[in-house]
Parts: structure tokens; sequence; C-alpha cells
């Protein structure tokens, strides 16, 4: 599931998603394993993250199994279970702040150097 996480984070990315990170839950809670945070400078961006990536990861056959907030924009949350992306606008982010809730979550690196190698179909 990391690099199905790390694929969602390098897609924020590409996306022009701002500060872009991967966190590693594992330890810190049951609910999912991995937060992906992106940023977007406008409702329109915000959107177009969190789609592009539920897009990149259902032609992998990975659909989610909840997805909240695209009607605002605001915040959309994808839930994968194992994985969570979190993308919000820059305003939200700073006051949800969940890197500082999850402070304790090492940050995980991706390669976002080169995308195209991330969807060749590994897993």
């Amino acid at each position: 599931m990391r690099d199905l996480a790390s694929s969602a984070a390098t897609e924020a990315v590409e996306r022009r998603g701002g500060d872009v990170i991967l966190l590693d839950l594992q330890g810190l809670t049951s609910a999912t394993d991995y937060f992906v945070i992106a940023s977007g400078e406008s409702d329109v961006q915000v959107k177009a993250i969190a789609e592009r990536i539920e897009e990149r990861l259902r032609e992998r056959g990975v659909r989610p199994w909840h997805v909240e907030g695209l009607q605002n924009s605001n915040w959309v949350l994808l839930d994968y279970v194992d994985f969570v992306v979190h993308v919000f606008h820059r305003e939200a982010r700073g006051y949800y702040a969940l890197e500082r809730l999850w402070a304790d979550a090492p940050v995980v690196p991706f390669p976002a150097e080169d995308p195209t190698e991330l969807w060749a179909g590994r897993e």
C-alpha cells in the first residue's frame, strides 16, 4: 500500500499540489497506514488534484471506499482504507493542521522525480 500512497502523492505534485507530504501512521492508529496531504490554491485546483488521483488509482483497479468534500472542494478526502488522501484548500490545511496532529508520524520520502515510472503497473 505504501507504493499506492506514494503514487497518489506523486500525482498531487504533478497537479501542482503544494506542500505534498506522505505520513506513515503505522503503529500510531488502527484507522489507516498512511496519509497523503496536499494543498491547492483554489477550489478548482483542489478538486482537480483529488479527481486526478482518483482517476489514476482507478486505472490500476483501486477504488476509494469513501469520498468526501468534492462538492465544495475546501477539503477533499479520498479514503482507500489502507491510506487516506487529504487535499486541502491552503487556508483549510492551516486550520485543520493534520501535520501537527500527527507530529509523531514519520514523513516518508516519495519519488516525485519520475511519476511515469510509478504508473507502470508496480504495486
